[in-house]
């Protein structure tokens, strides 16, 4: 193979009966190059439709009259709804076809993405918003597995690298786009263009998608474990609904009640995988639990619930203390924002040339570069107090963004390298719901560690000793991560076998 990036021909990994020639895409390094770039579009529109939103949500609320709980489910039902599906996507694309999946997610996010557009009233806004989420569930785990299934050596470890670096910027970037978007008012449109964008890119998705990116399933098309799904959902929703609505409500005893039901039926939920994996029914079980069995799988979905975490904890609390503590507008928190994302970019484009070479030293060098910058920016903003300029940041925040980019692409491909093809798309919906359960913990814990200080004040002082305190915890986050991380190999692994 060569080692020129993504020179490899994509594998028509398909394992099932095979498929007529004009549904083989071509085997050639452009058609993985297009297969790549149409694979990284689809992860790009899924993570920018999750925060796009924040920006807009005053427009909204003005030309919707959008109360503050329909305000809350804009974002709340799209993550939660996500955060249910992925697991049982995953699942649907090693049955069913990850490619097949993959595009008729994109189908119903366009068509969601459309109606979003075209809403006039809350209540539309909010059920096409459930609908987008359904569809990033189908599409999110496919991009992960079928990178897996499709390149392999150097240009996975490549492949991936770029997924890193895709998935950093648009973290980053869905809030500065929403707000420029919005601020445009494209044909007096207003903030309805942060929704009609998707619909042009995600018909060029399913175009392309369709003649480049190679089909790959299963050997045995196992029918869905519908009792798996119906428990892993029920036990999604228990643990991450009172984690995203507690703080909002101070923490009701309900909360706590669907926590603890929630990790009952999790509980249940394994038992059943169990018992299904032992029985050789016709239903396989709806996550393999054997891929548990390795250190490398396990400790990268541990590292990877921390990371997620982190994040919830670090952008919320920053945008805060960004405008309330230093005063910013809401444009210049924007740049700040990009400059975190130009670091993080420059991170995982470092990662994705590395090819692999070294293994979990590269995002573990990540995790302590990011927590230096961490602690420096943690003195800075105590020695300059409210006087701290952009520019001044300029330097911690840049190598923060630097520290974290190298991470997630490397993160992901070496959590996964050694996972056989066949539960590729089970562990890929694993890891994004991880991502997406390590989120909601973050978001939970700033109600203890900034919201519990500050008590929504926009006092200045008291929103930047409140953001030193979050550095504290995020600092221990990312050594916890760096910790974790040597569950991974200390070199690139040769991956899974077929």
């Amino acid at each position: 193979m060569s080692s020129h990036a993504l020179d490899n021909e994509p594998q028509h990994t398909t394992e099932s009966p095979s498929h007529t020639p004009s549904d083989r895409p071509p085997k050639t390094a452009l058609a993985a190059r297009i297969a790549l770039v149409v694979l990284l579009v689809a992860e790009l529109m899924d993570i920018l439709d999750q925060s796009v939103v924040l920006t807009a949500l005053p427009a909204i609320q003005s030309s919707t009259g959008a109360g503050p709980a329909a305000v809350q489910w804009l974002t709340a039902g799209y993550s939660l709804t996500v955060a249910v599906g992925l697991i049982t996507g995953g699942r649907l694309g090693d049955i069913h076809g990850r490619r097949r999946i993959l595009l008729i997610g994109t189908g119903v996010f366009t068509a969601a993405s459309l109606l979003c557009g075209l809403a006039t009233g809350p209540g539309v806004l909010i059920g096409a918003r459930v609908l987008q989420g359904a569809g990033v569930a189908l599409m999110i785990p496919q991009v992960l597995a079928t990178l897996h299934v499709t390149f392999d050596g150097e240009n996975r470890s490549r492949a991936f690298g770029l997924y890193g670096a895709v998935l950093s910027l648009a973290n980053v970037l869905g809030p500065v786009l929403g707000g420029l978007l919005t601020e445009a008012d494209l044909l007096g449109l207003s903030w309805r263009p942060i929704f009609l964008i998707n619909v042009p890119v995600g018909l060029a998705v399913i175009v392309l998608g369709r003649r480049f990116i190679p089909e790959s399933t299963v050997r045995k098309a196992d029918r869905l474990d519908l009792p798996g799904m119906a428990l892993s959902a029920l036990a999604v929703v228990l643990i991450v609904f009172p984690l995203t609505e507690g703080h909002l409500h101070h923490w009701p005893l309900w909360c706590f009640a669907m926590l603890a039901a929630g990790l009952l039926v999790l509980g249940v939920f394994l038992r059943h995988q169990q018992r299904k994996q032992s029985s050789g029914e016709r239903s396989a079980p709806l996550v393999t639990l054997s891929v548990f069995r390795g250190r490398q799988f396990s400790g990268g979905l541990s590292a990877q619930l921390v990371l997620g975490l982190l994040c919830g904890l670090f952008f919320m609390t920053w945008t805060l203390y960004l405008q309330h503590g230093l005063g910013l507008s809401p444009f210049h928190a924007a740049v700040a924002f990009v400059l975190l994302a130009l670091g993080e970019l420059a991170g995982a484009t470092t990662a994705a040339k590395s090819a692999g070479r070294f293994g979990r030293r590269l995002p573990q060098t990540g995790a302590l570069i990011a927590l230096a910058s961490m602690a420096a920016y943690g003195l800075q903003i105590s020695s300059r107090q409210g006087d701290l300029t952009l520019l001044a940041m300029t330097a911690p925040v840049v190598l923060i963004g630097f520290g974290l980019g190298m991470v997630g692409g490397p993160l992901a491909d070496m959590s996964l390298a050694e996972v056989p093809h066949e539960n590729a798309g089970s562990a890929s919906g694993l890891f994004n719901t991880a991502m997406h359960l390590g989120i909601a913990l973050g978001t939970a814990l700033t109600a203890l560690v900034f919201f519990a200080a500050t008590n929504g004040s926009p006092h200045a002082g008291l929103n930047r000793d409140a953001f030193i305190d979050v550095l504290w915890w995020v600092g221990g986050a990312l050594a916890l991560m760096w910790a974790l991380m040597f569950c991974l190999p200390s070199r690139r692994s040769a991956g899974p076998t077929e």
